[in-house]
């Protein structure tokens, strides 16, 4: 990379919902009244444009099968194929209703419907080679599904680029995707040699959220692959800040669940409640993705694409409240209650290494749990499917007096960078029993940070409601907020 000058710049990540958004994005992010200047010494990491993914891959909720997931159940139907012609026909679309002009229309078509087919081919020869007996699919399954994810962020980046020449900006498409590339890089390699003769005061940098790494970026880091290939963008250039915009501002609660005149914008907080709004699958950035910009010390703020004017919330890693505080009652509406008597655990070292094996097995993630001398219980986050395989194989390798109960349940979490559970806990309790919320499990940790109640499968919203009132503190509007 040529020579910028340390933390002069900002690396930024625009989420998919957003991305959509496309005059909002050029509105209120890439260029508003900004002068010329000052569109510079900015980076964009991008990610695919809302849904898009889903249809590469599989829908993140229902599971819905994509492309991916076609393919990878597929003998010699053509399913996979169809659902590729129908991610196109979408891009085409996405590109017609964006590009005004005739010329770049024809240009992004042609772009991306080369990336299509050249990958459409490569999966017809993959699978008309696994045809012989030496060679298996699903040895190639976790490259196939890299390379169809990356389609969805290198559509997006380059279009993004492509509209900022249009308006005169120095945009350059900055493709991590490894394309036809004969080379196989690490992460931290592949950005710099992509960053190397990038001049951020002349240029704006728009990065495709995908990354082609030799160890393969899914593969550790799953759908999360965008915020990693986002912050090491930040530590190997020292950005000075890193920025992410949602959809949404990181707020006190769901708005939708304890209404919207009741909810704050968090304004401050430090690394610690970021890792633990991952756990409660309310990321603001991907716990790994977050551990380069902690130990280099870069601050990450999360803003709203809709309100450009609001600073947002900023992260930091040694930010601490001077007064005790909670700043957000977030949590897991569907969770199940896996509950293992086992008489055997008494006094025994290693007891649970075949439970949490038969978990990492069956990709079931324990979110918190709870244990006693003779009973563990691990609330997993997981498709119903996969918990269902998991109890059944536990039921097979654990001895035959071990008890297996299960039941789908809520978890609610009150979180903050110095929460004051000595305050906080009793009076949560207190507030859940007047109400009439049952309590099945309740925990507050060492370090200050958390504090963890599960209820009945249907108490969820009014938990949620109920703590939010509770222990908020003189809650602002969000309006408000940002004056």
């Amino acid at each position: 990379m040529q020579d910028n000058s340390l933390n002069s710049h900002t690396v930024e990540k625009i989420g998919g919902t957003s991305m959509s958004n496309v005059d909002t994005v050029f509105k209120n992010i890439l260029l508003g009244n900004r002068e010329k200047a000052d569109i510079y010494n900015r980076v964009f990491v991008v990610s695919a444009y809302g849904g898009m993914t889903d249809r590469l891959l599989e829908h993140k909720k229902s599971q819905k099968p994509g492309v991916y997931a076609l393919y990878s159940n597929s003998e010699s139907d053509w399913a996979w194929g169809d659902a590729l012609s129908d991610v196109a026909r979408e891009m085409r679309k996405i590109n017609d209703e964006i590009f005004h002009e005739a010329a770049d229309r024809q240009m992004a078509n042609q772009f991306i419907e080369d990336r299509i087919e050249g990958t459409r081919s490569c999966l017809v020869d993959l699978h008309r080679l696994c045809s012989y007996g030496h060679f298996q699919l699903e040895e190639h399954l976790a490259t196939v599904r890299e390379m169809l994810s990356a389609l969805g962020e290198v559509h997006s980046a380059y279009n993004t680029a492509l509209l900022l020449n249009r308006q005169g900006v120095n945009a350059t498409f900055v493709d991590l995707s490894g394309w036809r590339s004969l080379d196989s890089y690490t992460l931290e390699k592949r950005i710099n040699e992509a960053f190397d003769e990038i001049d951020l005061s002349r240029q704006l940098p728009i990065v495709t959220g995908y990354a082609q790494t030799s160890d393969g970026l899914m593969k550790h880091y799953g759908r999360g692959y965008s915020e990693v290939t986002f912050s090491q963008v930040a530590c190997l250039t020292q950005a000075r800040e890193a920025i992410i915009h949602k959809e949404f501002h990181l707020s006190s609660a769901d708005p939708r669940l304890v209404g919207p005149e009741n909810v704050h914008v968090i304004g401050e907080t430090n690394y610690d409640v970021a890792d633990q709004l991952s756990n409660m699958g309310m990321e603001a950035i991907h716990p790994l993705a977050a551990k380069g910009l902690r130990e280099l010390g870069i601050p990450l703020r999360i803003k709203n694409t809709f309100e450009p004017e609001h600073p947002g919330t900023i992260i930091r890693d040694n930010f601490y409240p001077s007064k005790p505080r909670a700043e957000i009652v977030t949590g897991l509406e569907h969770v199940y209650e896996v509950e293992i008597f086992n008489q055997h655990m008494v006094g025994t070292f290693g007891n649970q290494e075949k439970v949490l094996e038969t978990f990492r097995r069956f990709n079931v993630r324990t979110v918190t749990k709870s244990m006693n001398a003779n009973t563990i219980t691990h609330y997993v986050a997981a498709p119903i499917k996969q918990v269902r395989r998991c109890v059944e194989t536990l039921e097979k390798i654990l001895p035959d007096d071990v008890e297996i109960n299960t039941q789908k349940v809520a978890l609610v979490s009150v979180i903050g960078a110095n929460l004051g559970c000595q305050t906080y806990f009793p009076r949560a309790v207190s507030a859940l029993h007047e109400n009439g919320i049952a309590t099945l499990f309740c925990h507050t940790g060492s370090r200050n940070v958390d504090m963890q109640f599960v209820t009945h499968e249907g108490e969820f919203a009014q938990a949620v409601k109920v703590l939010h009132d509770t222990v908020m503190e003189a809650p602002e509007k969000l309006d408000s907020a940002a004056a």
